[in-house]
């Protein structure tokens, strides 16, 4: 994985010297990324909405509201997976997640280079998000007719181009991967966290046409990870902010933190030893995280085949205790880095060490089950 970041990055950097070559730099348009964080209901869509009125006629800036309730379809947030049996594979709100982040990278190179996009984009994630960019008349019209692989032609190309992302992005890592292609290109990053109280944040959300269940936002005010300045020098550019204090979009720290950071992009640092050692911390600890919850489908699948099977109820209690031993176990050897440096190759194709300790404990829980089964 590492390896193929370091080529993404490498191919980011030569396209963009490519341009600077060629005399493109000097109008290359520069871009923020704004990342909006925080409980569900803390007020994070009245503040974009409010930046994006507010940004283009106090500062002059260009401005795009990426709405992830919006661009990620309802049915990828369904409580139940496709399919009958488990999968290693990503859940459908995770999937559509990252074909969203692919979506943003996509259109950010072709921004930034002017060269039509050649790989395959992910359908019909990126067809959604073109229509976003058009509707807030940031795109030329013309665009909507041209083919997949012309590049997205801005409205207006002279003025700054703040991108504000509007999303709970409740784990640091959800956030670190957007840094992650700031950094790639060059561009400019923030962090905007509201901070809300959770009774609040119930109430409010208790009166949407849509709520949440109270216990979806109860588990996500336990996880939710508050940007931390001063442990994480990615972080720097971050205000965290009472909810009630910033809805105006018009606080004085929000626009001098906004452009504090479009001054200073994120500078590329390939020899950077403190990054990398906290990239490899951010990445060790969503692996983690990616392969638990997986695992736990995983057991409560395998659970409900048991039962469909016929197997005893004080047999279903051993074998509960069984599988989730047997998680613990790999949990803990991932934690531990036993597996975080080695893949797994099957039929020439290589996973990373998460779905290596997926796919062993998929097999591991079959033969446990098998033993029940089978008596």
């Amino acid at each position: 994985m590492r390896a193929a970041a370091t080529c993404r990055r490498g191919v980011a950097a030569a396209a963009l010297a490519e341009e600077e070559g060629s005399g493109g730099g000097a109008g290359r348009t520069r871009v923020g990324l704004c990342v909006l964080c925080g409980l569900p209901a803390a007020g994070k869509s009245t503040l974009a909405r409010a930046l994006r009125r507010r940004l283009p006629h106090r500062q002059g800036w260009a401005c795009g509201l990426l709405t992830y309730d919006e661009l990620i379809p309802p049915e990828a947030f369904g409580c139940h997976e496709t399919g009958a049996e488990p999968s290693p594979l990503l859940p459908r709100w995770k999937q559509s997640r990252r074909e969203l982040l692919q979506c943003l990278e996509r259109f950010l190179r072709a921004l930034l280079t002017g060269v039509p996009p050649t790989t395959p984009a992910p359908q019909p994630a990126w067809e959604r998000f073109l229509a976003c960019c058009r509707g807030q008349g940031l795109l030329c019209e013309a665009d909507s007719h041209a083919g997949a692989g012309r590049c997205p032609t801005l409205v207006d190309t002279l003025r700054p181009l703040y991108l504000i992302l509007d999303d709970n992005f409740y784990y640091r890592s959800m956030r670190y991967e957007v840094y992650q292609l700031a950094r790639r290109y060059s561009l400019s990053f923030c962090q905007l966290f509201l901070e809300c109280p959770l009774e609040c944040c119930l109430q409010r959300n208790r009166q949407r046409s849509h709520p949440l269940p109270d216990q979806t936002i109860s588990l996500m005010a336990r996880k939710i990870e508050m940007p931390d300045l001063k442990k994480n020098a990615w972080e720097q550019n971050s205000l965290i902010l009472q909810s009630p204090d910033c809805a105006s979009g018009d606080n004085e720290q929000i626009i001098s933190l906004l452009a504090t950071a479009l001054e200073n992009p994120v500078k590329q640092t390939e020899e950077d030893t403190e990054q990398k050692e906290e990239d490899r911390a951010i990445c060790a600890a969503s692996t983690i995280h990616q392969a638990d919850q997986t695992c736990r489908r995983i057991i409560s699948q395998t659970m409900k085949d048991a039962k469909d099977k016929n197997v005893l109820p004080r047999e279903m209690k051993s074998l509960a205790e069984e599988l989730s031993k047997l998680k613990a176990e790999l949990l803990e050897d991932l934690r531990q880095g036993n597996n975080l440096n080695h893949q797994i190759c099957i039929q020439n194709q290589c996973f990373d060490p998460a779905t290596s300790v997926i796919s062993s404990f998929q097999q591991e829980a079959t033969r446990v089950v098998d033993k029940y089964v089978l008596k």
